[in-house]
Formats: structure tokens, C-alpha cells, sequence
């Protein structure tokens, strides 16, 4: 596959290169709020439970406010839709750095408004539009590119942060993230969203209840939407708890920052093969792979005796399948339904991985304060990565008939 096949236009190069940035944006800031924990607690009197509190209500929000955005989107472009999701973000963050800051403001800024912007500005609404720019057969790897650019973010983003914290302190370091989410608020002009189909046949008469109703009839999209789920289970159970795990376990303090560090670069890794995979080989049966091997990789994990070596290597192969899953996920939706309603279908989808993600990160605490240890939660997370693998194999990788006829 050459670039010229790959790329059809300018405003395809453009829109993939604008979107990349925006997540990179995006999720970077947001990865690294965990970093600034321990000066709100000293600066702001935030407490843990106020500042999990917050953290649950955004990644809660962010999901929400998924289908909302892409609504917007499939209505009046991309471009609108992350305008007025930076807007919000950036809202959040200059609250914070000006003072309003404490009690209900802290949960309104970190939780509410920054989490509505995330709905819009992180991953759903970005690769829904790149994916309205290419056909079917490259559509899983624009995903892809677009996944991984958040997973730069992830891993450039914690870097600065640290390095800003350190030489800065925490309130300029939120004045420097305003400074990358106006230019995020440019970026988004950059975006076109295509009236038509990229390589297929739109039914521009379709409305968007008529949308819904086709996608929850459709037994695939609903084992698709149920299998999300366990993806944002494992991330966000990783994310919040392994410090703590490893800990727990007697191991250095450098070891939690170095795997979720190998995630992070790792992750691009994966996102791009997943998306490649997925032009040769059904995109069910990549997800089912995806979430076998999960269930794999956290059972050594867990029950291998615990050292550096281990968490490292753990982090690396997490990592290759850490969002491997949203190129065939958002390729998958894209193809049966097409890329019409992409923004609402994959955001209702994505809002079930958030749902996830909610009790992943919750549960898992629960977990550890009820049974003194996070086995259990590992255990259901081996579980969950038994069901996503076998509920995507009954998934039906046809189009709807409104697609197949002229």
C-alpha cells in the first residue's frame, strides 16, 4: 500500500494530521493529573476521596458526553464539536490556575468541565472523523495513527509535567497546558468532516433515531458496545491501582513510573499493528486476540513471583495491547453501519468503555480496602478477558442492507 492509495487529498492529509495532534493534546494533559495530586493536597486541602471523587465524575463525563459530541459532529463537522470541547477544557484548567479552585469548584473544573471537554477532544470524535476521510480497507489504520498519537501523548506528557512541577510549580504548569489547548483550539478549524462516504454508499435520508434503532437491533453492535466495556476495565484498573499493586508487592517506587512509561511507548506500538492486522484479517477476531492475550499477560503477571523485571515486561506487553482494540473496534462500526452516524454510534460504544473504566478504577479499590490485597480484582479482570474474547466471535462483519443497495 503506497502513500498516494493511502492518502486520496489534501484535506485527508490535513484532517489526520490535525486530529493526531488534538489527541495528543488532549489525552497527554490528562494523563498526568495523577501528578499533581499531592500539591492540591497541600496548596488546595483536596482530599484523596475528593480528588478520586473528581477524577471518577470526568472519566464518567468524558463517556457521557461521547454521543453528545458526535451528534454535533455528524450534524455541523468535527471541527465544531472540538472547538467547543476545548473550550470547555480550557475553561476547567484556567479556573483551576486563577483560584477557583476549592471544594465544589475543584470537582466542577476537574471533574465537570474538563471532563465534558474530553468528550469531545480525546479519542471518539477525532477517529470518527479521520475515519469518514478513508475507505473500509484503511480505515482500521487511520484509526490506528490517530490512537497512537494518544499514546505519544501519554508518554512525552508526564515528562514535561514532571520537569514543569519540579522548576515551575503546579499553578504555571496549568498555565503552560492553557497555552497547548488554545492552540488545540485552532487545530480544530483544520478539521473537515465529508458529507458522503468515503468508498461507499450514504443514505443521506437516514435520521438520527432511525440510527439508533438500526445499531441496537443489530446484534453485532451490541456485543461490540458489551466487549468495550472490559477495555476500559483493564486500563483504568492498571492506571489508578498498579503504583499501589507494586507497592504492595515490595517493589521500588521507579518501577510504577517505568510501566506505565513502557505503556505508553509500547502502545503505539500496538495501536499500529492492530490497525494494520485489521485490513488483512476480520477485526473480530483481532479483538478476540486482543482481550485472550490480556487475560494472558495479567495471569503471568500476577501469579510469576513479583520483581522489577516482571513489572517492566509487563508494562511493555500491557502496553502493545492498551488501545489496540479502537482501530478494529471503530473500523468495525464504521463498516457495518457506515460513517454517516460515526460520531454518535462509536461514542455510544465508547461511552460503555468509560462505564468500565468507572468501575475498574472504583472496584478495584474496593477490592483492596475490603480484602487487604487486589487479587480479586485481578481475577475479574482475567475473567472479563475470557468474556470480550468469546463475545466478539459471533459479531457479523456485514453491512447493513441500507449500504448494500443503491
Amino acid at each position: 500500500m503506497n502513500s498516494k492509495k493511502f492518502i486520496k487529498n489534501k484535506k485527508a492529509l490535513v484532517t489526520l494530521i490535525a486530529a493526531s495532534l488534538i489527541v495528543i493534546i488532549s489525552l497527554g494533559i490528562r494523563q498526568t493529573f495523577g501528578m499533581f495530586y499531592f500539591d492540591f493536597e497541600l496548596d488546595l486541602q483536596i482530599t484523596l476521596r475528593q480528588f478520586s471523587f473528581a477524577i471518577g465524575l470526568q472519566m464518567f463525563l468524558w463517556g457521557l458526553f461521547g454521543p453528545w459530541f458526535g451528534i454535533v459532529t455528524d450534524k455541523y463537522g468535527g471541527h465544531v464539536a472540538v472547538f467547543i470541547g476545548f473550550a470547555f477544557y480550557l475553561l476547567g484548567i484556567l479556573l483551576l490556575y486563577s483560584g477557583f479552585n476549592k471544594g465544589f469548584y475543584f470537582i466542577m473544573n476537574m471533574g465537570i468541565l474538563i471532563g465534558i471537554g474530553l468528550g469531545a477532544t480525546a479519542v471518539s470524535i477525532p477517529v470518527s472523523v479521520v475515519s469518514k476521510h478513508f475507505p473500509s480497507s484503511n480505515r482500521t489504520i487511520a484509526s490506528g495513527i490517530v490512537t497512537a498519537a494518544g499514546s505519544f501523548g501519554y508518554f512525552v506528557s508526564p515528562l514535561f509535567t514532571r520537569m514543569s512541577l519540579v522548576e515551575y510549580g503546579w499553578s504555571d504548569t496549568l498555565l503552560f497546558f492553557s497555552i497547548f489547548l488554545v492552540i488545540g483550539l485552532f487545530l480544530a478549524f483544520l478539521l473537515t468532516t465529508p458529507k458522503n462516504v468515503v468508498g461507499g454508499i450514504v443514505d443521506d435520508k437516514q435520521t438520527t433515531m432511525e440510527a439508533l434503532k438500526e445499531a441496537f437491533n443489530n446484534k453485532s453492535f451490541i456485543y461490540l458496545t458489551l466487549g468495550f466495556f472490559v477495555c476500559g476495565w483493564h486500563i483504568t484498573l492498571v492506571a489508578t491501582h498498579i503504583p499501589e499493586y507494586l507497592n504492595d508487592k515490595g517493589l521500588p517506587g521507579w518501577c510504577a513510573a517505568t510501566l506505565l512509561s513502557m505503556i505508553g511507548l509500547f502502545n503505539i506500538f500496538g495501536t499500529l499493528t492492530s490497525g494494520y492486522l485489521s485490513t488483512k484479517y476480520p477485526k473480530k477476531f483481532v479483538l478476540s486476540f486482543i482481550y485472550f492475550m490480556r487475560g494472558v499477560v495479567i495471569a503471568l503477571f500476577i501469579f510469576l513471583p513479583p520483581s522489577p523485571t516482571l513489572a517492566v515486561l509487563f508494562g511493555i506487553a500491557f502496553g502493545f495491547l492498551w488501545l489496540a482494540t479502537v482501530p478494529p473496534t471503530a473500523g468495525i462500526v464504521g463498516f457495518i453501519f457506515g460513517t454517516k452516524y460515526m460520531g454518535l454510534l462509536y461514542g455510544i460504544v465508547f461511552l460503555s468503555h468509560q462505564v468500565g473504566s468507572f468501575f475498574g478504577a472504583y472496584l478495584g479499590g474496593v477490592f483492596k480496602e475490603v480484602y487487604g490485597s487486589y487479587d480479586y480484582a485481578w481475577y475479574v479482570s482475567i475473567a472479563l478477558s475470557i468474556f470480550a474474547g468469546l463475545i466478539h466471535l459471533p459479531i457479523k462483519e456485514n453491512q447493513v442492507k441500507r449500504l448494500q443497495t443503491v
